[in-house]
Protein backbone atom coordinates (compact mmCIF):
# COMPACT_ATOMS: atom_id res chain seq x y z
CA UNK A 1 0.00 0.00 0.00
CA UNK A 2 1.50 3.32 -1.13
CA UNK A 3 2.07 5.78 1.95
CA UNK A 4 2.82 9.35 1.30
CA UNK A 5 4.49 12.24 3.93
CA UNK A 6 4.26 15.56 3.24
CA UNK A 7 8.25 17.22 2.24
CA UNK A 8 8.53 19.18 5.35
CA UNK A 9 9.03 15.57 6.84
CA UNK A 10 11.77 14.65 4.88
CA UNK A 11 15.17 15.75 5.18
CA UNK A 12 16.92 15.03 2.16
CA UNK A 13 16.81 12.18 -0.56
CA UNK A 14 19.20 10.36 -2.94
CA UNK A 15 18.71 7.77 -5.42
CA UNK A 16 20.43 4.59 -4.37
CA UNK A 17 19.89 2.84 -8.06
CA UNK A 18 18.17 -0.01 -6.13
CA UNK A 19 15.34 -0.39 -8.92
CA UNK A 20 12.83 -0.58 -6.70
CA UNK A 21 10.88 1.94 -8.34
CA UNK A 22 10.84 0.35 -11.41
CA UNK A 23 10.06 -2.70 -10.33
CA UNK A 24 6.82 -1.63 -7.81
CA UNK A 25 5.05 0.32 -10.11
CA UNK A 26 3.12 0.86 -13.42
CA UNK A 27 4.50 4.19 -15.10
CA UNK A 28 1.63 5.73 -16.92
CA UNK A 29 2.68 8.20 -19.29
CA UNK A 30 1.36 11.30 -21.70
CA UNK A 31 0.48 10.98 -25.20
CA UNK A 32 3.66 12.63 -25.98
CA UNK A 33 5.56 10.78 -23.86
CA UNK A 34 3.91 7.64 -25.86
CA UNK A 35 4.79 9.27 -29.29
CA UNK A 36 8.71 9.69 -28.51
CA UNK A 37 8.97 5.78 -26.75
CA UNK A 38 7.12 4.67 -29.75
CA UNK A 39 9.36 6.41 -32.39
CA UNK A 40 12.63 5.41 -30.72
CA UNK A 41 11.53 1.66 -29.47
CA UNK A 42 8.05 0.59 -31.27
CA UNK A 43 4.78 0.05 -29.95
CA UNK A 44 5.49 -3.61 -28.48
CA UNK A 45 7.62 -1.53 -25.98
CA UNK A 46 3.94 0.13 -24.71
CA UNK A 47 0.07 -0.92 -23.33
CA UNK A 48 -2.66 1.02 -23.46
CA UNK A 49 -5.21 0.73 -20.34
CA UNK A 50 -8.58 1.24 -20.31
CA UNK A 51 -7.91 5.24 -20.00
CA UNK A 52 -3.95 4.78 -19.57
CA UNK A 53 -0.78 4.26 -21.53
CA UNK A 54 1.69 2.57 -19.86
CA UNK A 55 5.28 1.35 -20.18
CA UNK A 56 5.62 -2.49 -20.69
CA UNK A 57 6.49 -4.55 -18.16
CA UNK A 58 8.50 -7.80 -18.46
CA UNK A 59 7.44 -11.04 -17.42
CA UNK A 60 9.00 -10.34 -14.07
CA UNK A 61 7.14 -6.74 -13.52
CA UNK A 62 9.85 -5.57 -14.11
CA UNK A 63 9.93 -1.95 -16.68
CA UNK A 64 10.81 -2.95 -20.01
CA UNK A 65 13.71 0.04 -19.67
CA UNK A 66 14.99 -0.97 -16.32
CA UNK A 67 19.02 -1.46 -17.34
CA UNK A 68 21.35 -3.28 -14.34
CA UNK A 69 24.75 -2.97 -13.99
CA UNK A 70 26.25 -4.72 -11.63
CA UNK A 71 23.04 -4.25 -9.24
CA UNK A 72 23.16 -0.52 -9.83
CA UNK A 73 19.93 0.10 -11.75
CA UNK A 74 19.21 3.15 -14.04
CA UNK A 75 16.42 3.86 -16.48
CA UNK A 76 17.13 2.57 -20.34
CA UNK A 77 15.31 6.10 -21.16
CA UNK A 78 17.55 9.14 -20.33
CA UNK A 79 17.14 11.33 -22.83
CA UNK A 80 13.04 10.88 -22.98
CA UNK A 81 12.17 9.92 -18.85
CA UNK A 82 8.62 9.88 -18.53
CA UNK A 83 7.75 12.79 -15.72
CA UNK A 84 6.57 10.19 -13.40
CA UNK A 85 9.52 8.50 -13.47
CA UNK A 86 11.60 11.36 -12.85
CA UNK A 87 9.38 12.76 -10.37
CA UNK A 88 9.85 9.43 -8.35
CA UNK A 89 9.53 8.93 -5.33
CA UNK A 90 7.46 12.57 -5.21
CA UNK A 91 4.65 13.29 -6.24
CA UNK A 92 3.55 17.36 -6.87
CA UNK A 93 0.45 18.69 -6.58
CA UNK A 94 -1.92 21.37 -7.13
CA UNK A 95 -4.23 20.04 -4.55
CA UNK A 96 -3.46 18.69 -0.46
CA UNK A 97 -4.63 14.80 -2.30
CA UNK A 98 -2.26 12.88 1.05
CA UNK A 99 -3.71 15.62 4.10
CA UNK A 100 -0.92 17.63 6.28
CA UNK A 101 -1.44 20.20 3.63
CA UNK A 102 0.06 22.91 5.46
CA UNK A 103 3.13 20.73 5.55
CA UNK A 104 2.69 19.54 1.80
CA UNK A 105 2.72 23.53 1.16
CA UNK A 106 5.42 24.92 -1.43
CA UNK A 107 5.59 27.57 -3.58
CA UNK A 108 7.29 27.93 -6.79
CA UNK A 109 6.97 31.53 -8.55
CA UNK A 110 3.61 32.35 -6.41
CA UNK A 111 2.22 28.82 -7.35
CA UNK A 112 1.38 26.82 -4.86
CA UNK A 113 2.14 23.19 -5.14
CA UNK A 114 1.54 19.92 -2.56
CA UNK A 115 4.91 17.60 -2.49
CA UNK A 116 4.60 14.34 -1.41
CA UNK A 117 7.27 11.40 -0.56
CA UNK A 118 6.42 7.96 -1.42
CA UNK A 119 7.70 5.94 1.83
CA UNK A 120 7.95 2.87 -0.14
CA UNK A 121 12.10 4.91 -1.64
CA UNK A 122 15.07 3.33 0.77
CA UNK A 123 16.45 7.05 -0.21
CA UNK A 124 14.72 9.23 1.55
CA UNK A 125 15.76 10.47 5.03
CA UNK A 126 13.63 11.90 7.35
CA UNK A 127 13.64 14.76 9.83
CA UNK A 128 14.36 18.52 9.12
CA UNK A 129 14.52 19.79 5.67
CA UNK A 130 18.14 20.50 4.66
CA UNK A 131 18.44 23.20 3.10
CA UNK A 132 19.93 21.45 -0.64
CA UNK A 133 16.91 19.88 -0.42
CA UNK A 134 14.44 22.71 0.53
CA UNK A 135 15.95 25.19 -1.81
CA UNK A 136 17.62 23.13 -4.99
CA UNK A 137 15.63 19.45 -4.63
CA UNK A 138 12.46 20.61 -4.74
CA UNK A 139 12.63 23.34 -6.61
CA UNK A 140 13.90 21.15 -9.38
CA UNK A 141 10.51 18.43 -8.86
CA UNK A 142 8.66 21.99 -9.16
CA UNK A 143 10.22 22.85 -12.41
CA UNK A 144 9.98 19.48 -13.85
CA UNK A 145 6.46 19.19 -12.56
CA UNK A 146 5.44 22.65 -14.38
CA UNK A 147 7.51 21.97 -17.56
CA UNK A 148 9.94 24.85 -16.83
CA UNK A 149 12.58 22.05 -17.03
CA UNK A 150 13.66 18.86 -18.44
CA UNK A 151 16.88 18.09 -17.54
CA UNK A 152 17.59 15.88 -14.19
CA UNK A 153 20.51 17.29 -11.72
CA UNK A 154 19.25 16.88 -8.31
CA UNK A 155 16.55 14.38 -8.86
CA UNK A 156 18.58 11.35 -10.47
CA UNK A 157 21.19 9.01 -9.69
CA UNK A 158 24.58 10.76 -10.17
CA UNK A 159 26.72 9.13 -13.42
CA UNK A 160 23.00 6.44 -14.06
CA UNK A 161 22.90 7.28 -17.67
CA UNK A 162 25.03 4.39 -19.95
CA UNK A 163 24.21 5.80 -23.19
CA UNK A 164 26.08 2.42 -24.95
CA UNK A 165 22.87 0.87 -24.01
CA UNK A 166 19.30 1.79 -25.50
CA UNK A 167 16.97 -0.21 -23.22
CA UNK A 168 16.95 -2.30 -20.60
CA UNK A 169 16.13 -5.44 -21.37
CA UNK A 170 16.48 -7.98 -24.74
CA UNK A 171 12.66 -8.05 -24.79
CA UNK A 172 12.84 -5.86 -27.81
CA UNK A 173 16.02 -6.69 -29.63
Amino acid sequence: MMQFVPWQNVSDWHCKSCGYCCKLYSVVIGVGEWLNIVKSFGAETTVAGLDKLYIKRCSDGDCSFLCNASENYYCGLQKMKPEACKLWPFKVLSEPKYGEFKQAAFDYGGIRLYIYADTMCSGLRYGTPSWDFRYTTLKELAELALGVRQVQYKTTRAGAFRPQQKWGRQLFP
